[in-house]
């Protein structure tokens, strides 16, 4: 096995991977620990990579299959499966800022993806930072007559909800074509590796939960996000150049931060890898 070691970032969410090189072959057991590492921290921060495009699709499917992207369009350029998350996109002359608001990727899917994985190409000489919190804990720390209420719930994610907190960016018409239907879920998820609960929330997409009033479903999901946004909960990661860092859309939420010069580019590869139906 290669010499590498993983060690905790906080004593709940995040671990960081020092001494691989995800340019050379992996063995099984390195594979083996990787995984278990991901299924036990939920964020896989890996040190010091220094990936092309292909490089990065390599090394990404030592965790799972690729997922691919909902707009199409919106690639490396030359590499039409490498997505990317950059500060130089704009809808109707504002800038957006892809993944702001805290949310889990692509929820509308029947199967959302199990992780998403971002690679650092570009970044700012300050700020920027992504948030993770942690699902799991969050749920185990409800009060019992809250975890009785919500367990049974079930919630539409659709692309993008009426109630959105954030405009989404450009989605061609033949990305659109391509949506599936809304995708109903469990507000409350299995997680199908490590067997524990989490909250499974995303404002982002959801649109209505089934059998509540929209005014309720509403009260309910602001109140279960404020609840899982405590600080408590979260890892904040610094982005460092050469950064891959693997997180995993079943036991947590995360966000991305505009507090950053905008003058200056910020510019990741981006991937995410198959899940599962929630349950």
């Amino acid at each position: 096995m290669a010499s590498f070691s993983i060690a905790p970032l906080t004593d709940h969410t995040g671990a960081e991977v020092v001494g691989l090189d995800f340019r050379k072959p992996i063995d099984a057991d390195t594979r083996a620990a990787l995984n278990d590492a991901f299924v036990e921290h939920h964020v896989l921060v890996v040190r010091d990579q220094d990936f092309s495009p292909d490089d990065f699709k390599v090394a990404v499917q030592l965790f799972g299959e690729l997922q691919p992207h909902d707009k199409k369009e919106h690639h490396v350029p030359g590499f039409p499966d490498v997505s990317y998350v950059s500060n130089d996109e704009f809808v109707n002359g504002r800038r957006i800022i892809p993944g702001e608001t805290f949310h889990t990727d692509h929820s509308n899917h029947p199967r959302p993806p199990k992780a998403t994985t971002l690679f650092a190409v570009d970044l700012p000489s300050s700020g920027g930072d992504t948030q993770y919190v942690n699902m799991h804990d969050a749920y185990d720390d409800l009060p019992e007559a809250t975890r009785r209420k919500i367990d049974g719930l079930k919630a539409v994610h659709a692309y993008l909800s009426k109630y959105s907190p954030r405009p989404l960016g450009y989605l061609s018409e033949e990305s659109q074509k391509k949506l599936p239907p809304p995708g109903v879920h469990p507000l409350v998820r299995i997680h199908p590796e490590n067997g524990r609960k989490a909250l499974f929330l995303n404002p982002v997409r959801m649109e209505s939960i089934l059998g509540m009033e929209d005014a309720d479903a509403l009260k309910l999901i602001g109140e279960l996000m404020a609840h899982a946004t405590q600080k408590k909960y979260e890892y904040r990661h610094k982005w460092r150049h050469g950064d891959w860092v693997l997180w995993d859309n079943r036991s947590v939420m995360h966000q991305a931060n505009p507090d950053y010069d905008m003058n200056e580019r910020r510019f990741l590869y981006r991937l995410m890898l198959k899940g599962e139906v929630p349950a």
